[in-house]
């Protein structure tokens, strides 16, 4: 399970004057729940989803950005550090940057003009991605920065960045995921779950799957890999572009949910093949494939280990996979050689391990990096020994270099840092300590995006040789400025922020909205000043909202999170209560004696808890797409903190929301979109129904054609209009 976590450093216009360029400010008269969802969280607009192509000559820069911050659909720009104009039409900004890194539109998804439908398995890509744009929302390019591959509404396209020309590789298919190959001579994609390869200088199409089976899917990543594992991926290029690994998926095993719409009763509904905690999972399998379509099967000891976890192809050729058990306390290392997959290494870790981004891999000179649980912190390591210092705790790597290694790592819970670990031993930092940074890296040059406490939106720099460039970005300003107020609360050091009305005075007092995620893989309490926009708006409508991250949520450490394991209940509530009581006996602005809480996904099922199990506490309750039994949700997500239910249900019985019903005695309203396929709306009616059959009152909104995200305009908009209402009625 997972919430968009990233959006707030997606970059947006800051008051630095680093971004100031094309900006649009909202209508005086439009609600911040409008410009919200008409931005999409403030995304449109901004730079992003950048590749980076270096040599002696030159530094490339490939990104998307739309046009302006209420523009969906994304464009290919680039900057280029040789200053010529690449693409057609060259930035009539660019030259804010002196001579160097000149930005240049490649391609305007407005000027091709596509009247396709995007595919359902674009659809369901951009879902598992919680991708909420449109037009170009991904990309390939070769190794040297010249062509870039994409897909527009199922058309497949190769650009040339360099001649500026666009080519239209697919006519009248619904493609998905288009791969360029490393030399830019072929172009792979899927359709019709098999994967083809054009030939570009032959202009030529060959199928390189076998014939489509109706369960069996070719070069898309399985559900569990997208959703649970953080692979979005399927098929990867071989360095020297000779073949391409594919990973095979088979859900015949996997159970039937239907996806219906009950406002649409004419449609039929949507089977998806949904592995809940207990059941079959898909049969996944890794080949390689050559271009004169022979297949080879990248074959491991699958029954002992059945997720595909990674795959990391690195620009120096060796190939790094890593397969889990299904109870993911043992993962099992490999690398290519050939035709075959040897073992590198063997790992077990109690009670799970954690899978983190880009890893393991390897370096130049062939030696083993992973990120391992080691004296309280995950530090990356080099075959097995610590590379990075103890206190840091390692995310993602974002380059590998001759003697170096750079991360995105925590230093302390709230910020992210961007560190560069030498061989000899010191750290050198490439952002400032606190903040919250995030990078691209290749050759000693970064793209890094920053967000601060300090600054109303994020910078977007290009990082080259000590130089800094800073890339336009075309995103709304937000129509208003959080204040928030990040502390430390309560024996266990929680993290938190309280964020009062902008028209607060000494001697008032409002009452209170908690507003957590609280689970595993996403933190709600960071240095960054645009992820309390919401909050900043909720307590502008009359309360004191508090944001806490408990135990299980990343940035401080294996210990930290290993503490759900078993119980998904107890210490997220138990966190949330320590730091709300802890809180009021400091700022006497709190009226504890009205409280509400509200989430999303697992934040709604935190909500539900909440005033279920302790409305001593919470007096009201919004709970949105909420898990309310774990029987229901997915095998990895669950399986890893509350073990595979068909050896031990108790951890299910002890966190279920259903047998809890009973205990209602606070206002709760449901809400849930009924096309969700992450977590499916049977949560939320099965929780109705036991509560009904309690004699317990409560509110459901069931919101039609909606997915665990909530793009459209008019719903986002007034889902925030209707909790306010909710806890007005409730709170006073």
């Amino acid at each position: 399970m997972e919430v968009t976590n990233t959006g707030y450093l997606r970059p947006a216009t800051g008051s630095d004057g680093l971004l100031g360029h094309d900006v649009h400010v909202s209508d005086a008269a439009e609600t911040f729940p409008r410009q919200r969802a008409r931005t999409r969280c403030f995304r449109l607009g901004a730079p992003r989803g950048f590749r980076i192509r270096s040599s002696d000559e030159r530094t490339r820069v490939v990104f998307i950005r739309s046009s302006g911050g209420r523009v969906a659909a994304g464009d290919l720009w680039v900057a280029d550090s040789a200053g010529r104009h690449t693409g057609r039409h060259a930035d009539r900004h660019a030259d804010r940057h002196a001579d160097r890194y000149k930005e240049q539109l490649v391609v305007s998804a407005a000027d091709i003009g596509s009247s396709g439908q995007v595919p359902a398995a674009e659809l369901a890509r951009r879902e598992r991605l919680r991708e909420v744009t449109e037009g170009i929302t991904a990309y390939s390019l070769d190794s040297s920065g010249s062509f870039a591959a994409f897909a527009v509404d199922g058309t497949v396209y190769r650009a040339d960045i360099d001649a500026g020309s666009i080519r239209a590789l697919t006519e009248g298919i619904a493609a998905v995921d288009p791969q360029i190959s490393p030399d830019g001579r072929y172009v792979a994609y899927v359709a019709d779950s098999r994967v083809f390869v054009v030939d570009v200088a032959a202009g030529t199409t060959t199928c390189v799957t076998p014939d489509h089976e109706s369960t069996i899917s070719w070069g898309i990543a399985d559900f569990i890999a997208a959703e649970e594992l953080e692979r979005h991926r399927g098929m990867w290029w071989l360095p020297d572009s000779t073949a391409l690994l594919v990973e095979r998926v088979d859900e015949a095993e996997v159970d039937v949910r239907w996806i219906g719409d009950p406002a649409q009763p004419a449609r039929e509904p949507v089977p998806h093949r949904y592995p809940a905690a207990g059941t079959a999972n898909a049969r996944v399998s890794l080949h390689r494939i050559d271009l004169d379509g022979v297949i080879t099967e990248l074959a491991w000891d699958y029954e002992a280990y059945c997720y595909l976890a990674s795959v990391n192809v690195s620009v120096h050729g060796s190939v790094v996979v890593s397969v889990l058990s299904r109870d993911q306390q043992r993962q099992q290392i490999l690398q290519l050689r050939g035709d075959s997959l040897d073992v590198v290494i063997n790992r077990e870790q109690l009670p799970w391990i954690t899978v983190v981004e880009s890893t393991p891999t390897m370096d130049q000179a062939g030696r083993l990096l992973e990120v391992l649980p080691i004296d309280g912190d995950f530090r990356l390591t080099r075959e097995g020994q610590p590379l990075s210092p103890a206190g840091m705790n390692v995310e993602a790597i974002v380059d590998i270099g001759e003697g170096y290694v750079v991360v995105q790592a925590a230093t302390e819970p709230t910020s992210r840092v961007i560190a560069k670990i030498h061989d000899d031993g010191p750290v050198e930092l490439l952002s400032p300590e606190t903040g919250w940074h995030a990078a691209v890296g290749q050759a000693s040059i970064l793209v890094r995006v920053s967000a601060s406490l300090s600054q109303l939106g994020s910078t977007v720099q290009i990082i080259d040789d000590g130089e800094v460039f800073a890339l336009t970005s075309r995103a709304e300003t937000p129509s208003i400025h959080p204040r928030p107020m990040v502390t430390t609360v309560g024996q266990r050091e929680l993290s938190t922020c309280l964020i009062l009305p902008s028209h607060h005075e000494p001697g008032m007092v409002w009452p209170v909205i908690c507003s957590p995620y609280g689970g595993p893989h996403a933190q709600r309490v960071v240095q960054v000043a645009q992820a309390y926009l919401t909050e900043q708006w909720l307590a502008d409508q009359g309360f004191a909202v508090v944001v806490t991250d408990g135990r299980g949520t990343p940035g401080r450490g294996p210990d930290w999170e290993f503490a759900v394991h078993g119980d998904l209940a107890g210490p997220v509530l138990d966190d949330q209560v320590d730091a709300l009581t802890d809180l009021a006996e400091r700022e006497p602005a709190l009226d504890i004696s009205r409280v509400g809480i509200r989430g999303w996904s697992f934040g709604g099922y935190l909500a539900a808890l909440a005033v279920l199990d302790r409305p001593d506490v919470f007096h009201a309750a919004v709970a949105g797409a909420p898990v309310t039994d774990w029987a229901l949700y997915d095998t990895a997500y669950t399986e890893r903190y509350l073990g595979d239910p068909r050896e031990d249900d108790a951890a299910y019985a002890r966190t279920t929301l259903l047998t809890r019903a009973p205990k209602l005695t606070r206002p709760l309203l449901l809400i849930h979109g009924l096309a969700d396929d992450n977590v499916l709306a049977a949560h939320t009616l099965q929780m109705s129904s036991a509560l009904l059959a309690a004699g317990r009152q409560h509110n459901v909104l069931p919101l039609s054609g909606v997915t665990h995200m909530t793009p459209q305009e008019v719903i986002a908009e007034n889902l925030l209009l209707t909790e306010v209402d909710f806890f007005r009625s409730h709170l006073g």
